[in-house]
């Protein structure tokens, strides 16, 4: 049987070392490529990040399973056992470009079920964590649960791109959206956007395509405090498959659901 207390103490202490690893990086070259896209990039240290993560778990773990943004995990085809989703650098993007609004996103599930998740803001030493069915918290402060914002009130993660075209929601519903909103926000992360509606400051986040490890830990820490994670087409997410995603605070959900993502 799992140990869950001495799971958190480990990843708190790995995710932590990975955080230094990451910023001591700033001042060496990157090695750069691309993967599907010329915006989908990989570093250097995206792939020695995961490697870190998966040397710990295997060293500490070796029962459990690893699905990484990188492959360096195992091809992982049902929930069955422990299975730790990770995504050494959400936002390789901002880290290659900006250094800043990236982070290290970890959700680990036991039989299809979220126990622990973590995202952690590296360069502002931000860490939020959720323990299933015990609390999320934000630098160790227990985050209250979340409350139902008045659309007109509502900060939206979302990216500009998916304004112009997608293949789900028709863009006349989402500008709509966007001017209906108080205003939009895009981050670059989507680990750090739900983390964000985990704290406050945003309310909602929609996205049009997203890894398991972009959402692993943030679908447990949003539902802990009572929001919503579902597709656009509000469908439960597969934890171990890319599709898109809509989080918000509760009743907010329903309403962007109803009037905008369905019509």
């Amino acid at each position: 049987m799992t140990n869950w207390d001495q799971v958190h103490t480990d990843v708190i202490e790995w995710i932590k070392e990975a955080g230094n690893k990451i910023t001591e990086s700033f001042t060496h070259t990157l090695q750069i490529q691309t993967k599907s896209d010329r915006n989908d990039l990989v570093t250097n240290i995206d792939k020695q990040i995961e490697q870190f993560f998966i040397k710990k778990i295997r060293e500490k773990y070796p029962e459990h399973l690893i699905l990484g943004e990188e492959g360096y995990g195992e091809n992982v085809h049902n929930t069955e056992g422990t299975i730790w989703i990770i995504d050494p650098i959400d936002g390789t993007v901002n880290f290659v470009h900006q250094q800043r609004n990236f982070s290290i996103s970890i959700g680990i599930y036991e039989n299809g079920i979220g126990k622990l998740g973590y995202i952690y803001d590296v360069v502002h030493k931000e860490l939020y964590h959720v323990i299933a069915g015990s609390g999320a918290y934000f630098n160790g402060n227990r985050l209250p649960k979340l409350q139902e914002p008045q659309l007109s009130d509502a900060i939206v993660g979302i990216n500009a791109t998916w304004l112009i075209s997608n293949k789900h929601v028709p863009v006349e519903n989402l500008h709509k959206l966007v001017r209906d909103v108080r205003s939009t926000r895009s981050l670059g992360s989507a680990a750090l956007e739900m983390a964000y509606i985990a704290t406050g400051r945003f309310d909602a986040y929609i996205a049009m395509r997203l890894s398991p490890w972009d959402f692993a830990a943030g679908k447990m820490l949003v539902e802990e405090l009572g929001g919503s994670i579902t597709t656009v087409k509000g469908e439960p997410l597969n934890i171990l498959e890319g599709s898109t995603v809509f989080v918000s605070k509760p009743g907010l959900h329903q309403k962007i659901l109803r009037d905008y993502l369905l019509k």
